[in-house]
């Protein structure tokens, strides 16, 4: 996920979003987890945004949420990701290739734009959908929350994560929500 929109624009979880991957360590461990695990980044952030609310998701919730989000993310979100990352492999930058260097850059530019929006949309639908049913249960911690949510992700994606990716956005998130609250 990049982050080229202002915070201004979209939902409060879209906002969420760019703030929280703008920071530390952040985009770097979302990029780990979806290496090594599979993880949607943007399923990701919705359930750590659903942590400071306090909102925990179960199993089930998270793989419905799941399920209905792969379709858009498996003919849109990962096939913009593949062109953008084929063009910029070895093949597509020395100067023997079909297309210029500096044309390929500037096309790859804009895909990685187009695959920006796709993501955003894939984030919007997943807000609407949180608003016309509500999910999780309320519980009394961010942290815990999020803990939850992120374990839940991984039962439902089968999957190991990488602990060190994991802890990363923990923290973060955790540190995200004492400056909000000592800023409030």
């Amino acid at each position: 996920m990049t982050t080229t929109k202002t915070a201004s624009q979209g939902s409060p979880f879209w906002r969420f979003s760019l703030g929280f991957y703008r920071r530390a360590g952040v985009a770097d461990a979302c990029i780990a987890l979806q290496e090594a695990a599979g993880i949607d980044v943007n399923l990701l952030l919705f359930l750590l945004w659903h942590a400071t609310l306090c909102h925990e998701l179960s199993i089930a919730e998270v793989q419905a949420l799941e399920e209905k989000v792969a379709p858009w993310r498996n003919a849109a979100v990962i096939p913009l990701r593949s062109v953008r990352r084929a063009l910029k492999s070895p093949n597509f930058a020395n100067e023997t290739a079909l297309v210029p260097a500096a044309t390929t850059e500037f096309f790859r530019t804009r895909i990685k734009a187009v695959e920006l929006e796709a993501e955003r949309l894939q984030q919007e639908a997943m807000h609407e959908l949180a608003r016309a049913s509500p999910l999780g249960r309320d519980v009394g911690s961010t942290e815990a929350a999020a803990r939850t949510n992120v374990e839940a992700y991984a039962a439902v994606v089968h999957a190991s994560l990488p602990q060190r990716a994991v802890e990363t956005l923990l923290a973060t998130l955790t540190a995200a929500g004492e400056q909000t609250s000592r800023a409030g």
